[in-house]
């Protein structure tokens, strides 16, 4: 097996081709960040202030056009802050799912245009499993098993994270469990939409994953995968999950909820999973 030129180049390539909304780019260990037009960098939205203003002036801007009225500013800071984390947890859970390898991505190594649906990242250091052809690479680290990578998972994760979430925090009017609670599902349900997009054998496996990388009692993430079957009118399993928190869409479209959200009965649940359209 050749080593590519990156350790995580090979599964941004395959989310790409997957999941065209979000493009990725990486950038060498002496290329500049981009900047200008709708770059931010989650450095900037980590340190809150202007830069994380400017980014949420978007979520604003489209309640307004798009649903013709003006939301809450703590529920326009959600819908930013679900906008931003759901992408950001596939540069580290992609690689992790389809190679086994797990890159650190603080806030300092990745830029995000939302506008054209595209992110930068300087991936420099990864974690691997023994036997790896890319722990030949520099930056690679060597973990001795699946356990020990999926911590890594959930480190990686949360070192990019946890700076975001005290930055969104007070404007969200949330705080602790609630935050992680939103990254818990953002986490989960990035991966496993884009696990259907790859097509099989990922989307038959997706969930057994995520259930063993979320197991519950992994803090600061709240609970477990959470997901379980319902049944339709002809007797068939249907998947689904029970959200930690709540995106507040609901505040903008009070008849409109999520597949996945707290306030959706289970038989609203088999409903929209047994539509044409959800099929």
């Amino acid at each position: 097996m050749s080593v590519p030129a990156s350790a995580v180049s090979a599964a941004y390539a395959r989310l790409t081709e997957a999941y065209p909304g979000l493009a990725v780019t990486e950038l060498g260990p002496e290329g500049p960040a981009p900047q200008g037009g709708g770059w931010v960098g989650a450095a900037a939205l980590a340190a809150g202030g202007e830069g994380l203003g400017a980014f949420l002036s978007w979520d604003d801007a489209q309640v307004r056009r798009d649903y013709g009225i003006r939301a809450r500013p703590d529920v326009v800071a959600t819908f930013g802050l679900h906008r931003y984390a759901w992408p950001v947890c596939l540069l580290i859970t992609v690689p992790w799912f389809l190679h086994r390898r797990v890159p650190r991505l603080p806030v300092t190594h990745v830029s995000y245009d939302r506008t054209a649906g595209r992110v930068a990242v300087r991936a420099d250091s990864f974690a691997c499993l023994p036997g790896d052809p890319a722990a030949a690479l520099p930056g690679a680290v060597v973990v001795p098993d699946e356990e020990a990578l999926r911590a890594r998972v959930r480190a990686s994760v949360a070192e990019h994270l946890e700076p975001v979430l005290a930055a969104f925090g007070p404007r969200a009017r949330r705080r602790g469990r609630a935050l992680w609670g939103m990254a818990t599902d953002d986490l989960v349900e990035g991966l496993w939409y884009v696990a259907h997009l790859l097509g099989e054998p990922e989307h038959e496996r997706v969930v057994r994953e995520l259930e063993l990388l979320l197991p519950g009692a992994t803090a600061p993430y709240v609970g477990s995968a959470a997901f379980r079957e319902l049944t339709g009118p002809d007797g068939e399993p249907l998947p689904t999950r029970d959200r930690a928190s709540c995106c507040m869409f609901y505040t903008v479209r009070p008849e409109d909820t999520c597949a996945t959200c707290p306030r959706t009965c289970d038989t609203e649940r088999v409903a929209r999973l047994t539509t044409p359209a959800a099929a």
